[in-house]
């Protein structure tokens, strides 16, 4: 199904999109994605339904933290002449950086390149700490889309990358939580201006969602909320202010946001 938060009225709710219009509910979205085995099977306590274009999306979650996987694609390691890594290759982008679809990405005065990066996040449904491969399941409540926008000439200049990866709107999510579908078989996209730039499949990811659960929980407790992205395949490229960017993944949706 697809969850979603919304905001109706000022207010901000927790729904699901039937494939044509959204349905309020009154359980959060932690308490659904913690008991969804159970909730799946129970009678849904609905409020009300509005169509797409009555509401405004909110982040679909509100993370502690957003643990960012670096180099997880074949085709992205084959494009920048890279060997593959050994290990997931991680960073963080804090909260602040998160905002929903349809949402503006600022420009920051002190960049003068900044990056799309197409990616699927994982999201975290219950705290665990030292989890194993083969019970990583139990703990991702579901999977979203993610733009790791990244300030390139800052990344480059300094000799680690929290400056370029943690400036406000930094971390556009959603709009959905799809928490029936397989993550390793994804069609994943992204255009600039209506034109394709990235275009792979998630079967080309280096670790997997379970691997790289069992790698961060080892090193950090993982909260309800929290996101894992899994990387970005070959052909991150620049934005410029005006420019609108769409990132599809196949069971998911879209996730658009503009540039100013």
């Amino acid at each position: 199904m697809k969850f979603l938060r919304f905001i109706e009225n000022n207010k901000i709710k927790t729904g699901y999109f039937d494939g044509e219009k959204v349905i309020e509910l009154t359980d959060s979205m932690e308490e659904i994605l913690k008991n969804w085995d159970n909730w799946k099977y129970m009678s849904k306590q609905v409020k009300m339904s509005y169509s797409l274009e009555d509401i405004q999306f909110a982040p679909p979650t509100t993370p502690s933290k957003i643990v960012c996987v670096g180099l997880n694609y074949k085709d992205h390691a084959e494009e920048l002449n890279m060997e593959l890594p050994y290990e997931p290759k991680i960073f963080l982008k804090p909260p602040n950086t998160v905002i929903p679809a349809n949402a503006t990405i600022g420009y920051p005065k002190m960049s003068n390149e900044v990056d799309y990066e197409a990616e699927l996040a994982i999201v975290i449904s219950k705290s665990g700490k030292n989890i194993e491969m083969e019970e990583a399941h139990e703990y991702i409540g579901g999977y979203t889309i993610l733009n790791d926008v990244t300030a390139r000439d800052l990344q480059r200049k300094d000799e680690q990358w929290t400056r370029a990866k943690s400036f406000d709107t930094f971390c556009p999510i959603g709009p959905f939580i799809e928490t029936e579908m397989d993550p390793m078989n994804q069609a994943i996209s992204l255009k600039l201006n209506g034109e394709i730039k990235q275009e792979s499949n998630t079967s080309n990811m280096i670790f997997s969602p379970k691997e790289l659960v069992e790698f961060i929980s080892h090193i950090m407790t993982l909260n309800p909320g929290d996101i894992i992205a899994t990387g970005t395949p070959a052909g991150v490229g620049e934005m410029n202010i005006g420019d609108e960017v769409e990132i599809a993944i196949e069971d998911i949706g879209y996730l658009k946001n503009k540039l100013l």
